[in-house]
């Protein structure tokens, strides 16, 4: 497999899309939003559903708090926000009322990371990663693409206890045969390659695998690595790549403190020490600009990732 293939399609459409077939398949499913269901597409439940639709205004808190209460009462909430609020104005709701009891309610943070339609750094959260995986009892997960995302939440909604789900806004490329063997706790191998290990989470693998192929043009082997769960981390599926390359590469639309990068270099710094380096968004807010502006000056775009990964593999061979 190499290059993305060309359907585009935006995840948040698919998010109202599969809330549809999971209240279909699932009568305990409902959707609880914060005043932003015509962003996010949960409004195609509070037109298609109504009557398992709650609109909870602009009151997180509060949201996350009756959220927990229908959990415990058999209830599967689905809770609709962008990601800044939903990871950070209710933080203390989700930890004590949802995490703690390790209650089924499914967190649903759209908008994330930078690509958040010119909204600015009040918008866009490029810190949930961090703050989830480092929450006990929480599940983490960010898809690659709309068909991913599909995947996902079917997987989501079984899975017993909270589940912090990352989605973007904008339509982008999807991956080869994306979500068919989706698994919570599983990593892809996307490419396999010799020379390093990209290892990639959420839209930023289809990025990843971009690279790959400009990298191919300059004789350097990619082995390209999807990880869509965060938390728990396929360490097995890490562990490997980093055997087979002897030097790995992360890439993600977060920041490079605590995310997808800190995962993998906790990981190797444990069980296989190897050369790693960090890609994402370096320890500062983003600003208000259009996709391949940020890209670009946050070095995401496929040509910044290659070129990252061929300096990699430069900086290894010149070693003594």
């Amino acid at each position: 497999m190499s290059a993305p293939t060309p359907a585009i399609a935006a995840q948040r459409d698919a998010f109202g899309a599969t809330l549809i077939e999971l209240m279909d398949r699932d009568e305990r499913v409902y959707v609880l939003d914060g005043d932003l269901a015509n962003s996010t597409k949960a409004d195609r439940v509070a037109v298609e559903r109504p009557d398992r639709f709650l609109q909870m205004g602009i009151a997180e808190q509060n949201l996350v708090g009756v959220a927990a209460g229908m959990a415990t009462c058999g209830l599967i909430p689905w809770l609709s926000s962008f990601a800044c609020f939903l990871v950070n104005r209710d933080l203390d709701q989700v930890r004590v009322a949802v995490a703690q009891p390790r209650l089924g309610v499914k967190l649903a943070g759209s908008y994330s990371g930078l690509l958040t339609g010119k909204t600015g750094k009040t918008h866009q959260e490029v810190s949930d990663l961090a703050v989830m995986r480092a929450m006990p009892n929480m599940t983490v997960v960010a898809p690659a693409d709309a068909a991913e995302v599909r995947h996902a939440m079917l997987a989501a909604n079984d899975w017993p206890g909270p589940v912090y789900l990352r989605l973007t806004r904008d339509p982008h490329p999807g991956l080869p045969d994306a979500g068919g063997d989706f698994a919570i706790g599983r990593a892809r191998r996307l490419r396999e390659g010799t020379d390093l290990a990209i290892v990639a989470t959420g839209e930023q693998s289809v990025r990843a695998l971009a690279a790959a192929d400009l990298l191919a043009r300059r004789g350097i082997s990619a082995l390209v690595l999807h990880v869509p769960t965060i938390k728990p981390l396929d360490e097995e599926a890490v562990l490997a790549a980093a055997a087979d390359t002897g030097r790995v590469l992360t890439a993600e639309d977060h920041s490079v403190i605590g995310g997808l990068g800190g995962a993998v270099c906790e990981l190797l710094a444990a069980r296989r020490p190897t050369p790693v380096h960090r890609l994402g968004i370096a320890d500062c807010f983003g600003e208000s600009a259009g996709n391949e502006h940020l890209l670009d000056r946050h070095g995401l775009a496929a040509p910044h990732v290659a070129r990252a990964a061929a300096d990699l593999v430069e900086a290894g061979l010149a070693e003594p």
